[in-house]
């Protein structure tokens, strides 16, 4: 029975003993580096810019021609199908103003709709903060509640309109 009871004490002892609070007494077992020099600073100069060059014919591309894009933002096509907002969650790429960009559509509550995000966008596309669903549309807006763009399905995880603008954007995953 003794050795019972000394093996328990020992076990106890052993785990109280893990217990313990280490402490170094505030001591810093690390050397700290040298301060940094501060570096010489130069004289500041001032002077004319030459002017800027004028681009001669033939530098840049031709502007693209043909039909220009409405300026009525685009109406959802009677026969597109009912949206709901769970289908539309999570990221998407858009295209528009022959750049493309990504945005992120959640559920979360925000003026004008749902929160939006987008990712390296330019044009009117940066401005995508917000998002909802009207009828077959979904409606792009700014961080006022303005709205940027209307969309509406054009095929299977697909969504084509326009800008208020009158810019063509489509969203596609």
């Amino acid at each position: 029975m003794k050795m019972h009871t000394l093996l328990v004490a020992v076990a106890v002892a052993a785990v109280l003993g893990g217990c313990q609070r280490t402490s170094y007494n505030g001591m810093n077992t690390q050397q700290q580096p040298a301060p940094l020099m501060p570096a010489p600073v130069g004289g500041v100069q001032s002077g004319q810019l030459a002017p800027p060059m004028t681009p001669q014919p033939g530098e840049f591309p031709a502007a693209p021609t043909g039909p220009a894009p409405s300026a009525a933002p685009q109406v959802a096509d009677a026969n597109a199908p009912e949206l709901t907002r769970e289908a539309l969650i999570g990221r998407w790429s858009a295209s528009s103003s022959g750049s493309t960009c990504d945005v992120f559509l959640s559920l979360t509550k925000w003026t004008g709709g749902y929160r939006a995000a987008s990712r390296g966008c330019v044009g009117n596309a940066a401005a995508i903060s917000a998002w909802d669903v009207q009828g077959k549309q979904v409606i792009l807006s700014d961080s006022s509640g303005n709205q940027v763009a209307r969309l509406y399905q054009s095929a299977n995880e697909r969504y084509d309109g326009s800008t208020s603008t009158g810019e063509q954007i489509s969203l596609s995953r």
